[in-house]
């Protein structure tokens, strides 16, 4: 934010901010210096080196001071800092600096390096020294093209550099192990990805002298992946079976002997043997074969670094949590072989104190140990003693542990020196004790193989278990492990794991995108000689290696010393580890190469920085200023050359008087502190934010993990319900929880950056805030509603009586002889008063700004959203007390049944404030008014009537029905009189309000920031719910859902019956009416009837379409009355009259072959009076007909022959009945037009037109966008309704093509656009139209109608959808011309092409005058006939069946011949013939056996055909087929030509038998049925008339 923007106050204030300060390190008591020269600049951030510094100001410059050597004499000591000229202009954004080189970072992510250069830190080839910065250029070699990768962090070690890329990856340049690359060639110029982390999402990193660190973001959940069957390294098998005896030993402990960076000083530590000379000479393998190779010095374990291993699962392939013995990977399955195997080792002492520890062991390990060896714990800092011990005497049962990972090597030295029956021997102490650093060069190893034991004995077992049970979550051993375990053992230890699931909160993907993440691990890599790497071991590592005991430890920020390392976490600890020569540690005197905790002081720390053999610590006081630790070496005043270390950290009293530091930098010589001075109060206020989080966060996770766990533990928790509520609770507690975690641990970075207000995660994401707190309000009230704190009290009286003191501090009450419910709701209900914190707050740095700055009013804002919900959620705990208090009250049966998790009481009447009207002298009536039920009861019943379906309505006085209320519900009115006025007035408005917010469902939802009391209104009286009948006779049991207007099913609606009936449509008070579909499960014949149409008053009335027998026409009163059509599935057709559900009158009755009567019918398929029969030959009959079709018919009448011909050759060949039989059928059906009237009158209506094309065009659009936008919102609460294409479609649709001045065809094209989009959705209305008449189209015509006679029917209704739909479009865009006009083309248009067969220029087609024709045939048929497609095109087919079989027959034949024999067969001139055709791109001479090569290009453009829906795109192949066939002959001929049609035909033939189409009949008929009439007699027209020709000739083709 540039300063002019600021508001002035904020202005005053910025001079005070980042100011620097210096001091020496290694002193106590020496004061920090403002550092010369900066003149008033605001310093964001810094970096140290060993005897350097740099610093980013807030205008992106870089100033360097301290001694330069790369830039001036070595010697000499720059002491005011100065510009980096170089990196003007770059707005830099981080800085690093290494022991004696620098790197920047610029705003577009581009590196810039400069300094010593020695071994390649600094990116540059061949040049020692680098004075001025360079830029790095950092390319991934995996894209193409190559991308640059943008950098947002960089870290410096000695000689190597990391830099963190934008997609979270680590690249990494310089020398040694330490950069994790697969290589060993250095120095390495060029930056690589670290691979092994890639794919990962790394938070941070952070670089030692030569070791790296990175904070790598834990893998979701449910990301985990199935464990690998082998090492990725050494292929060897991860868990293994060995059979012993009478057992099966299952091990999943493999440890990878690849990866491990052999350093050059150490060759003796690596001799491998093959497997023979194992000691022992047995090799029994635990996660390896019997050739694998065993490490045999007993020293170091080898540690496998396995690529990207299962989150959360503890396969340990290759990690160090797994190992029994010193290699880690034997297993001794007796007492003897141990022995054997300890001959191998040097110490004798400790051979016997194990052969002691074996002997005294009891055979049978007690069940507790028998199941921790069974179910490996989870890999807490401190397990590996116990586990050790628990794996060593295991192996009498032979059960296998897959111990924990700590000190390799070590765990049966460990063992013996902590549980030795003797004391530990001093001669195993004596090397750890020696000072100086001589002694320590000697046996640093030695000292480091030794710390672990007096971690070990400053903790008791007591802590391991702790630690045990804190840590993540370990799989339960495989399904082998667990025979020799007690059923009751399994079901303690399944039970557990059960509850504690609750707690690991879940994924938040949100929050963690907006937040830092506190689910990580440390990975390290590089040297670890002093134990920096916390591995357990001294060994490097090559590669990245994950720290299992930081596992679930929520660190979130990592530092890096010389040869130590910080991990600070987000409850304000910091875990150390490495070396600790100087007590840099802040811990014990003595290195450690596992991470433990430092013992500061102060309240907790939120800053940590690692210097070269130092330590630095913010933590926050008692007055929220930070207070600055240092731990580390101490050089006392009198005496320079005596050093001391600090024995803990030391606080230093001089910085706290410099100001309030937002930031400590330490280095080598020298450290830095960053302060702001406190003007006006801001400064201090976010500090006081930031610490009072993080205490917060402290409490909140102690109540987690000391009361909530252990209650989830507890047995008989009572009922399933109240367990599930608990864990409900629990669960959005640990979200609550981990939100805050994150928030304390975001605020830690807020102050060291610039500070700006509007940037605090409260005000910009306050919905998490928000909707995390109202959340856990709804489950904690739940909770209690339900009596769940009384519950928990019994079975929790032993843990109180143990834990009193912790819950009394936790609770902050300190009254004697505290209720345990008490107890748990205040601190179940703590957390609410952070949100009157949070308001004041913001309230005080708002108080800062000037009143009418943005900044004052977001802060005023936000202020207030936090208070209001904080009263909004007091009020819900009110409300969740007053019910808790009735539910005890009225204990009882009836009162059980209604007790509800989520039910509460607003009021009730047992005042005798209201009473039924007419009731009798002694019934009792009681009514009870929750948020979601009105309840009646009376003596012994009592009823409920959902609220979503109640309708209340105050009597008016003058009917004599004082103070009455009616109350209407889908089944019942009735009268409410109460005594009252007031009373009344009370009912009246609790029911509305009630009504109201069960309606709306926003009873959890308040509008943050309106204010507590939203103006109410009266419920609507249509509405939308669910309802189910329980009394009315047609409904009883039906289930209804959809629209209501008083008490009644009113608009559309679906109700379904018990016994699978189901109607869904519309509903007019209470009844079906209007347009519906109504199924019936027939359970005889295993299917369903489905009928779709129209109702009146809940009958079939009006059009229909009944699927059982197919049929299709007019209905009255349930019954088939009027014109109809009847198809049956053996092929009768019949057209004509009904009545009363008989075909009685006038009717065409049609058999499958042809037979046709025409006449009149007295029931159903039976002929009555007057009619003509007439054969399929073309005889008929004419006379009076009797008797049922199929079984006899008498007939009185005249037989006609037409005449007969003189010769065969003049008789037609096709049947006349054909033609005459296509005349005849649909005039007694139901007219087209008359067709799903009421659909159409629907979509009218939904465009606020009472009939067709009556109304106000704007009002149309506004009903639309309504419709749009409110299903849209709708949708958005289960956005996985929606597609991403599907919301995209909806939002390009909010835009209406506007139109001004003439219509041209661009705009044309636009309507086109809209109207497929519009169709796209069902939520436009005319989507919901097409999709509505895709519906009963496909109904009428699939199936049983899938019936050759009904195509002329079906084409009909096609026709007159286009025409209805067309006068709806031209309603809403006026501006289109009607049908058949023309849109004139732009004279800028080419005019059209040369005309095919003669030689005048020739546009789209031969009307008049040039232009695009509008039909509704090519604007809408693009949208409707895809969707209708398959049920047309398959009428199509079977009524072309007989002449298609012909016409295949001929094409197969045909087809054998070659292309010369065809073309000549055909008659093709011979110039036109090709020479040469191409086959799979090389030219050859066409042969005599040529097949399928001529003319390849145009049959494979004709094939086309059957992929296109509409006529138009149909023509179009047609057409490219032409032109693909003059293209050819061009070529052959070389020359321009005309056709004419005699030449043409013969080549267009060839084309089409070559093409093969199967079904060419149908395409033919299709395209003659629906092409725009205008086409036929243009350019597409005659070409059309070409390919039917074609076909009519195939079929009469004389085969020679």
């Amino acid at each position: 934010m540039d300063s002019q923007e600021r508001s002035s106050e904020e202005a005053e204030g910025a001079k005070e901010r980042g100011l620097v300060y210096v001091w020496k390190a290694g002193s106590c008591s020496v004061t920090p210096e403002r550092l010369p020269g900066l003149s008033g600049k605001t310093v964001l951030q810094a970096a140290l080196g060993i005897h350097h510094g740099l610093l980013l100001t807030e205008g992106g410059e870089v100033y360097s001071f301290g001694k330069l050597p790369w830039r001036s004499r070595p010697e000499e000591c720059v002491n005011s800092p100065v510009l980096e000229n170089t990196l003007l202009g770059h707005r830099i954004i981080t800085v690093a600096a290494g022991s004696f080189h620098n790197g920047a970072v610029t705003e577009s992510g581009v590196v810039y390096m400069w300094g010593d250069n020695s071994a390649g830190q600094c990116a540059v080839t061949n040049q020692p020294c680098v004075p001025e910065p360079q830029l790095v250029s950092i390319c991934d070699s995996e894209t193409s093209p190559l991308l640059s990768v943008r950098i947002l962090q960089l870290a410096c070690g000695e000689e190597h550099t990391l830099a963190l890329s934008l997609s979270r990856e680590i690249w990494a340049w310089g020398s040694g192990c330490q950069l994790g690359l697969i290589t060993t060639t250095f120095p390495v110029t060029k930056p690589q990805k670290v691979e092994h982390l890639a794919g990962r999402v790394v938070l941070q990193i952070a670089c030692g002298a030569y070791h790296s660190l990175a904070l790598v973001q834990c893998l979701p959940v449910q990301e985990m992946k199935p464990i690998p069957e082998r090492c990725n390294h050494c292929s060897q098998p991860l868990i293994t079976m060995t059979d012993k005896e009478d057992h099966v030993i299952i091990s999943d402990s493999h440890c990878c002997p690849l990866g491990v960076a052999l350093s050059d000083n150490q060759p003796e530590n690596h001799v491998f043997c093959p497997s023979s000379d194992t000691p022992g000479g047995k090799s029994v393998t635990a996660g390896q074969s019997e050739d694998f190779q065993k490490p045999l010095v007993e020293q170091h374990r080898l540690v496998g670094l396995e690529s990207e291993r299962p989150s959360g699962l503890s396969s340990s392939n290759g990690r160090e949590d797994s190992g029994i013995s010193s290699s880690g990977n034997t297993l001794f399955s007796d007492k003897k072989e141990v022995k054997e195997y300890l001959i191998g080792l040097s110490d004798s002492s400790l051979k016997e104190s194990l052969n002691k520890n074996i002997c005294t062991e009891p055979e049978q390990p007690s069940q507790e140990k028998q199941l921790s060896a069974c179910i490996p714990g989870p890999p807490g800092s401190s397990t590996s003693t116990l586990n050790s011990l628990v794996a060593s005497c295991a192996s009498a049962v032979g059960v296998r542990v897959a111990a924990t990972y700590e000190a390799g090597a070590l765990s049966l030295k460990k063992v013996m020196n902590f549980y030795g029956t003797s004391s530990s021997e001093p001669g195993s102490q004596s090397g750890s004790r020696s000072p100086g650093p001589e002694a320590l060069k000697d046996s640093r190893e030695e000292q480091v193989r030794l710390e672990s034991m007096q971690g070990k004995k400053s903790s008791s077992l007591v802590d391991i278990r702790e630690e045990e049970s804190e840590g993540g979550s370990r799989r339960l051993s495989l399904p082998g492990l667990l025979s020799q375990v007690s059923p009751r053992l399994l079901r303690k230890v399944g039970r557990a794991k059960m509850r504690t699931v609750a707690l690991t909160p879940t994924y938040s993907g949100e929050a963690d995108a907006l937040l830092p993440s506190l689910r990580t691990e440390v990975w390290t890599w590089g040297k670890g000689k002093e134990g920096q790497l916390g591995h357990g071991d001294v060994l490097p590592r090559l590669q990245p290696l994950c720290v299992k005991s930081l596992d679930g430890k929520e660190v979130i920020h990592l530092s890096a010393g010389g040869h130590h390392s910080l991990a600070l976490t987000a409850k304000s600890q910091v875990y150390s580890w490495g070396s600790n020569i100087s007590g840099q540690l802040g811990h014990l005197n003595s290195p450690t190469t596992v991470p433990r905790l430092a013992k500061v002081c102060g309240d907790g720390i939120w800053t940590t920085a690692a210097g070269l053999d130092y330590s630095l610590f913010l933590a926050d006081e008692k007055d929220f200023q930070p207070g600055l630790y240092y731990c580390g070496q101490e050089t006392t005043e009198n005496n320079l050359n005596e050093n001391s270390c600090t024995k803990s950290p030391v606080l230093l009293v001089a910085c706290s008087k410099i100001g309030y530091i937002s930031n400590v930098i330490a280095g080598g010589d020298n450290c830095l502190a960053l302060v702001d001075k406190n003007v006006m109060g801001y400064i201090a206020s976010l500090h006081e934010l930031a610490a009072t989080e993080r205490r917060f966060y402290f409490k909140l996770s102690e109540i987690k993990s000391q009361v909530l766990r252990p209650l989830l533990g507890l047995d008989n928790l009572g009922n399933a319900n109240t367990i599930q509520l608990l864990q409900e609770m629990a669960s959005r507690f640990s979200k609550l929880c981990y939100l805050i975690g994150q928030h304390g641990a975001s605020l830690s970075s807020f102050l060291h950056g610039v500070k700006e207000a509007r940037s605090l995660a409260i005000l910009k994401h306050s919905s998490l805030f928000l909707d995390s707190y109202t959340e856990y309000c709804t489950s904690v009230t739940n909770f209690l509603v339900m009596g769940g704190f009384m519950l928990l009290a019994k079975p929790a009286i032993d843990f109180l009586s143990k834990n009193q003191e912790l819950l009394q501090k936790l609770s902050e009450k300190n009254e004697e002889n505290l209720q345990l419910v008490e107890v748990l709701n205040a601190l179940f209900f703590m957390p609410f008063g952070r949100l009157h914190n949070y308001a004041r707050t913001l309230l005080k740095l708002a108080t800062c700004f000037e009143v009418a700055s943005p900044e004052y009013q977001k802060l005023q804002d936000s202020s207030s959203c936090y208070e209001n919900l904080a009263v909004h959620l007091s009020r819900k705990m009110k409300e969740a007390e007053y019910t808790l208090g009735f539910w005890k009250t009225f204990p009882g049966k009836m009162t059980d049944s209604l007790r509800k998790p989520e039910r509460r009481l607003i009021c009730e009447s047992s005042n005798r404030g209201l009473s039924l009207q007419h009731a009798g002298r002694f019934s009792v009536n009681w009514f009870i008014l929750f948020n979601d039920a009105l309840v009646h009861a009376q003596f012994s019943t009592h009823h409920i009537f959902p609220l979503s379906t109640l309708w209340v309505e105050a009597l008016s006085e003058e009917a004599g029905n004082v103070n009455g209320l009616k109350i209407t519900t889908p089944e019942e009115q009735f009268v409410l009189v109460s005594s009252t006025p007031q009373e009344k007035t009370k009912w009246l408005r609790a029911i509305s309000q009630a009504v109201d917010q069960a309606l709306r469902g926003t009873s959890d939802m308040i509008l943050y920031g309106a204010g507590g009391n939203v103006p109410r209104q009266e419920p609507p009286i249509s509405r939308s719910a669910k309802y189910t009948f329980y009394k009315d006779p047609r409904f009883k049991d039906a289930v209804y859902d959809g629209r209501w207007l008083s008490g009644k099913p009113h608009g559309r609606g679906i109700l379904k019956w018990a016994d699978g009936r189901m109607y869904s449509g519309t509903f007019r008070t209470g009844l079906e009416d209007g347009y519906g579909e109504y199924r019936v499960p027939n359970k005889a014949l295993n299917k369903e009837d489905h009928y779709v149409g129209y109702w009146k008053e809940g009958k079939m009335c009006g059009h229909g379409v009944y699927r059982g027998e197919k049929y299709m026409g007019m209905w009255q009163d349930d019954l088939c009355q009027g014109n109809g059509v009847v198809v049956t599935q053996f092929g009768l057709y019949y057209e004509g009259a009904f009545s009363t559900n008989k075909m009685m009158g006038t009717g065409i009755l049609l058999s499958e072959d042809d037979t046709v009567y025409e006449g009149e019918f007295s029931d159903n398929w039976t002929l009555s009076g007057k009619g003509t029969l007439t054969l399929p030959n073309g005889d008929y009959i004419e006379g009076l007909f009797s008797g049922e079709w199929g079984s006899g018919i008498k007939i009185t009448g005249t037989y006609f022959k037409p005449s007969l011909y003189e010769n065969e050759k003049d008789k037609p060949k096709a049947l006349p009945t054909g033609h005459f039989i296509r005349r005849k059928l649909g005039i007694l059906a139901v007219s087209p037009d008359e067709k799903w009237k009421a659909v159409f009158e629907e979509c009218w209506n939904q465009l606020g037109c009472e009939s067709p094309g009556q109304g106000d065009r704007w009002k149309a659009w506004d009903n639309i966008a309504v419709a749009l936008t409110t299903n849209r919102r709708q949708h958005k609460d289960s956005p996985e309704l929606l597609s991403r294409s599907h919301t995209q479609t909806l939002e390009s649709l909010e835009f209406i093509p506007q139109h001004i001045g003439a219509f041209t065809l661009e705009k044309y094209e636009n309507i086109k656009k809209y109207l497929i989009k519009a169709c796209d959705t069902p939520l436009h209305p005319l989507g919901k139209l097409v999709e509505t008449l895709v519906a009963v189209y496909r109904m009428t015509y699939v199936g049983v109608g899938a019936n050759r006679r009904l195509l002329q029917e079906a084409v009909r209704e096609i026709k007159s959808y286009l025409k209805r739909i067309f006068q709806l479009v031209r309603f809403l865009f006026p501006d289109l011309p009607e049908e058949g006009s023309t849109i004139p083309f732009l004279t800028t248009e080419p005019k059209g092409r040369r005309s095919f067969c003669s030689g005048k220029s020739d546009s789209r087609s031969e009307s008049p005058e040039p232009g695009y024709v509008v039909t509704s045939f090519g604007l809408l048929l693009p949208v409707l006939l895809p969707r209708l497609y398959p049920p047309l095109f398959m009428l199509y087919a079977l009524d072309n069946e007989r002449e298609e079989d012909i016409y295949w027959e001929c094409v197969l034949r045909l087809n054998k011949q070659t292309d010369m024999a065809l073309l000549s067969f055909l008659g093709v001139q011979a110039k036109f013939w090709p020479g040469t055709v191409s086959i799979l791109g090389e030219s050859r001479k066409v042969s005599s056996n040529t097949k399928d090569a001529c003319f390849a290009s145009a049959v494979e453009c004709l094939q086309q055909i059957s992929t296109t829906f509409t006529p138009a795109d149909k023509l179009k192949v047609i057409q490219q087929t032409f032109e693909e066939i003059s293209q050819s002959v061009l070529e052959t001929l070389q020359e321009d030509f005309l056709w004419s049609m005699d030449d043409l035909f013969p080549v267009f033939l060839y084309v089409v038998l070559r093409a093969r189409i199967r079904n060419l009949g149908s395409e033919v008929h299709l395209i003659e049925d629906l092409m725009d009439p205008y086409l036929q007699h243009g350019e597409q027209g005659i070409m059309f008339t070409t390919l039917k020709a074609c076909y009519y000739q195939i079929q009469h083709e004389k085969l020679t």
